[in-house]
């Protein structure tokens, strides 16, 4: 009996000893599931965002991701920021995986050149890629030709550099930045444009696994089998800073502080108004720099409100307050230069915002008009017109009473006691009177 109970002990023994090598072995391969960062830009292409990007693929192959997928639908945005971008997934020691999603999402202008610069590139089905031909410099003439010419091949250059060294098209990467030529999922995917077309992200982690992708430092494997994806969001400063990116946002801004900081000037000491003027001006002035600003538009807009101010002081019947309206108009047209729609200021935005900005404008300089030809009701001058009673004969001199008070009082014609007067002006401590 005793053997049998030593031999069950040791059989138990042995059988946890299994199950916790078992459960090791498990939480080991647990441990060795790769794990990919996720984020999602559906934005214009911006300083915030590119540098939203940039600090998610640092901080992702420090905490030892096995890449950094980029769910990407852009409209295009700057090429500086775009740039920046670029040089950090070349530069980048884990692979970028961007993935152009969901279905009607697009990498179109600088987002074509980030995605066809990532190690791996997917589109969703019913997304698009291209258009990428760079934007216009000025208006018209010879010199803006030149310069445009040269833009042009500098892009070209730049887009063919990076698909040459990702085997990608570049015969078709030349034709989407000359021509701003744009081609659906299916296409990109036949054409060697991407790598991928997928559903979705899952099916894209399937697709891709044990692909080979040449990053900084040498060839990676890229092992997607039982990933983990992360999501990587926005801190609350870079979703402010891509918030204020956004042009209508700035032009918003912009009005706001310039009519606060209009109806402080105009009503001193109210405060409120000059004190959210301020913080809106400051706010616009941080996202003007983060956007292709044409200073012509800004001059026209300030120019706008000095005529606003000017009819202030000159009664010009209005004359003045169209035009601070039409330069407004003009200014808005002009303020951001740029074809790219996401980089314009809305029309739905510009004109309730330009009907609003006007009306303030027009309303206070009213206000101030109103009040400075009003009759005055204080001090001597509300005696002007006053009636009043003569409590004696008046000419040269007399006594009248006049809202309560006794004047001394004078007249050039005769005034019996007891007649109604009124006062004409008022000379010193005595006033003229006439009958009323």
């Amino acid at each position: 009996m005793k053997r049998l109970r030593q031999i069950f002990a040791f059989l138990s023994g042995l059988l946890i000893f299994f199950m916790l090598l078992g459960i090791c072995f498990a939480a080991h391969d647990e441990e060795k599931k790769p794990v990919f960062d996720v984020i999602r830009i559906n934005a214009a292409i911006t300083p915030p965002v590119a540098d939203y990007i940039l600090q998610s693929l640092d901080a992702a192959g420090k905490a030892g991701a096995d890449g950094l997928i980029i769910l990407l639908d852009t409209p295009g945005g700057l090429d500086l920021a775009m740039r920046d971008i670029v040089k950090g997934i070349l530069g980048a020691r884990i692979p970028v995986i961007v993935y152009v999603s969901p279905s009607g999402a697009r990498a179109a202008s600088a987002g074509m050149i980030i995605t066809i610069a990532a190690h791996v590139a997917a589109m969703a089905p019913g997304t698009n890629i291209g258009a990428a031909h760079p934007v216009g410099i000025g208006i018209g003439g010879g010199s803006d030709k030149v310069m445009m010419e040269k833009v042009e091949n500098d892009a070209v250059a730049y887009a063919v550099s990076i698909a040459r060294q990702k085997g990608r098209n570049v015969e078709w990467v030349e034709k989407a930045v000359r021509k701003s030529e744009s081609i659906p999922a299916d296409e990109a995917r036949q054409t060697r444009v991407v790598d991928w077309v997928a559903g979705d992200l899952n099916a894209l982690l399937e697709m891709m696994n044990d692909q080979e992708v040449q990053i900084q430092g040498g060839v990676k494997i890229i092992k997607t089998k039982g990933g983990i994806l992360r999501d990587r969001k926005m801190n609350l400063r870079q979703k402010v800073l891509t918030t204020l990116s956004d042009p209508n946002i700035a032009y918003i801004l912009l009005l706001v502080g310039l009519a606060g900081l209009y109806f402080e000037f105009a009503h001193p000491g109210v405060i409120l108004p000059g004190v959210i003027g301020g913080i809106s001006l400051i706010m616009s002035f941080f996202a003007l720099q983060t956007l292709p600003v044409n200073y012509a538009g800004i001059a026209l807009i300030l120019f706008g409100l000095i005529l606003f101010i000017a009819e202030i002081k000159v009664i010009s019947h209005g004359l003045l307050s169209l035009g601070g309206v039409i330069s407004l108009f003009l200014g808005s047209l002009l303020l951001f230069d740029s074809p790219e729609p996401a980089l314009r200021v809305a029309l739905k935005v510009m004109i309730p915002a330009l009907i609003i900005t006007s009306s303030f404008f027009i309303f206070i300089v009213s206000l101030v008009i109103k009040a400075q030809v009003r009759k005055k009701h204080t001090g001597i001058d509300e005696l002007i017109d006053a009636e009043g009673i003569a409590l004696t004969d008046i000419h040269e001199s007399g006594k009248t009473f006049i809202r309560g008070e006794y004047w001394d009082s004078w007249s050039e014609h005769p005034i019996e006691k007891g007649e109604k007067v009124r006062v004409e002006r008022v000379e010193g401590m005595k006033i003229k009177v006439t009958k009323k």
